[in-house]
């Protein structure tokens, strides 16, 4: 079974913990209690004892299409798709004082802790039969890196990553009209640059270990999903 974390300084990089410390003393409680709050499944969930998992990190900007193929894979391959920005705006939608708290940390485009985020994708794997995972949006740095390896005691089979030209995915973002609060021209520019730099070091890390594949994310769909497909047919994936 997964490792259990205490504590969320160890897993805070300087960058992220100047952020997180500097606010008050009430919102730091917050941001620890949600972490320890999130049921522990040790006992009652499902364990990846008799199966082992098979990890795709799916990354790339916003405005990337990586969701848009992310269903692709599910149709087709059979996996089951974890976007950390969805369960992270679900949480938000709880209206719970966590979900405030992240919202508040979107806006500002800044990068939620990573326990937060991490224990929300671990209580989905865990409480799903499927043993494919797509996992999307996540790791945006390399902090969230190691600390989803500590975590989960597991490493990505697969990092797929959608290299898209940021005016390409400007448009697309502000396009796409989805009503989500971190849609708007200002924080978009925020979020590409906290993209910029601080994903690529993972993107590259990856590249090193030879997990990456670079998929070009302009054309049709169908266009991009012809480059997809043969990643995971080579690894007998397939539904």
């Amino acid at each position: 079974m997964w490792r259990r974390v205490s504590s969320l300084t160890r897993f805070v990089s300087p960058t992220e913990s100047s952020s997180i410390l500097n606010q008050p003393p009430s919102t730091w409680k917050i941001w620890e209690s949600f972490t320890t709050q999130i049921p522990n499944l040790e006992k009652g969930g499902i364990s990846f004892k008799d199966r082992i998992p098979f990890i795709t990190f799916v990354l790339g900007g916003p405005g990337s299409g990586k969701g848009t193929q992310c269903e692709k894979i599910v149709e087709t391959f059979g996996f089951k798709h974890l976007s950390a920005g969805d369960l992270l705006r679900r949480e938000i939608a709880s209206k719970s004082e966590y979900g405030s708290m992240i919202l508040n940390t979107i806006k500002d485009g800044r990068i939620v802790p990573s326990e937060v985020t991490i224990k929300l994708i671990q209580k989905e794997m865990e409480s799903s039969d499927n043993k494919k995972f797509l996992i999307d949006g996540f790791p945006r740095c390399e902090e969230n890196r190691i600390a989803f390896e500590q975590i989960i005691g597991a490493e990505p089979n697969i990092v797929l990553f959608f290299d898209c030209p940021v005016e390409e995915m400007v448009k697309r973002v502000l396009n796409r009209n989805q009503g989500r609060v971190d849609d708007n021209i200002n924080t978009i520019k925020k979020r590409l640059k906290v993209f910029e730099a601080l994903n690529l070091p993972v993107v590259n890390y990856y590249a090193e270990k030879g997990k990456l594949h670079k998929i070009c994310a302009l054309g049709t769909e169908d266009e991009i999903f012809e480059q997809v497909w043969p990643v995971f047919a080579a690894c007998k994936v397939i539904q």
